[in-house]
């Protein structure tokens, strides 16, 4: 829940209005500097996403996973709040849409509000459907070229750097 915050502007001198407010928005921002959480089954798609990563000089940890409970675990437990998670859909033991229910309904892992993208090779307009129904932040067809795929992925990177969370309080 925002709470406002009331300040005296006449006892504030610009140099502590400017400090303030950097304040602010850093509390207010979402861990920019987290790892980059992929939930992909596919070998040869992790390879690629990797040299891709590289490639646009991403300076986040980008950790992998091929299945959905996996990743939920890790998600659970990990001390670091990530910065974004690109879901497949379609993967064993717990697929791209149920995982997607467990953490938005885990109220720790929503309150974080780290973005939740689905990122896969097709889609049928139910899973469209499904994933938006979930709050997700974004349902992409994976580019079958990989200069598209690389432009892709740095456009969602930019656009997420960009972005400021909620600050929410339990």
């Amino acid at each position: 829940m925002y709470q406002p915050h009331f300040i005296n502007f006449a006892l504030i001198t610009t140099i502590n209005l400017n400090a303030y407010i950097m304040a602010l928005n850093t509390k207010n921002n979402m861990n920019k500097g987290g790892p980059i959480v992929i939930i992909e089954d596919d070998l040869d798609d992790q390879e690629m996403l990797t040299q891709i990563f590289n490639e646009i000089d991403i300076k986040n940890k980008v950790v992998f996973f091929s299945d959905g409970e996996d990743a939920l675990e890790y998600l659970i437990n990990i001390d670091i709040e990530p910065f974004i998670i690109f879901s497949d859909i379609n993967m064993p033991r717990l697929n791209g849409v149920d995982l997607r229910e467990k953490v938005h309904n885990n109220e720790d892992l929503r309150l974080k509000s780290i973005p939740y993208l689905f990122f896969t090779t097709g889609a049928e307009q139910k899973h469209v459907i499904d994933a938006y129904s979930k709050s997700i932040q974004g349902f992409f067809i994976k580019p079958n070229k990989y200069e598209d795929l690389k432009r892709v992925i740095k456009t969602i990177i930019d656009y997420w750097q960009e972005c400021v969370s909620p600050n929410y309080t339990k």
